[in-house]
């Protein structure tokens, strides 16, 4: 890995299922390009990765709605503030770097040299207490998926328990081994 940086800028494609982000140093050069899942656990190792590389990191993503709010929440609840640029805005400095393809990595190091360039982006203000709603509700969903496993994993166990011969015959280990 490289010496750490003073400051970089991380840019975010934002997406529903996943986000791009990219992140350049002082020059302009990719320092980090990843694909990052829509997902509290893997924004967070993400995030630590990004944070890793520079004393300051200066974010910036080009959607400031409901595809990023996760994104966004979990930036602001580690004190991380990002600016939004414009899909618009995205779209036309794509045309000064090379390439023809219009691709997530791509986009992602558009927005990053983009907020490099400039500093005239509005900053996206998450309130504390949507950020804290949102750590509630991810705390809750974690909870019911574990509550399912846990239902299933005792229901498994009573049908076998009266009735073996089907686990016998699905005997999981010789399919998935």
């Amino acid at each position: 890995m490289s010496e750490r940086q003073a400051r970089v800028w991380a840019g975010v494609d934002s997406g529903k299922g996943h986000h791009w982000a990219a992140v350049v140093d002082e020059t302009g050069a990719t320092l980090w390009s990843k694909k990052i899942e829509n997902d509290e656990t893997a924004i967070l190792t993400a995030m630590d990765e990004i944070l890793d590389l520079a004393d300051e990191v200066s974010w910036a993503v080009d959607i400031s709605g409901t595809a990023s709010a996760l994104l966004l929440a979990l930036l602001a609840a580690h004190g991380q503030r990002a600016v939004y640029l414009p899909g618009r805005t995205v779209n036309r400095m794509s045309g000064a770097y090379r390439g023809e393809a219009k691709t997530d990595a791509r986009d992602a190091y558009v927005i990053a040299e983009t907020a490099r360039q400039r500093r005239d982006f509005a900053v996206i203000d998450v309130p504390a207490q949507l950020a804290a709603d949102l750590a509630l509700l991810t705390a809750h969903r974690s909870d019911l998926v574990a509550d399912r496993v846990r239902l299933v994993n005792r229901l498994r166990d009573v049908l076998t328990g009266i009735f073996p011969a089907p686990e016998r015959a699905f005997d999981y280990s010789r399919h998935n081994g």
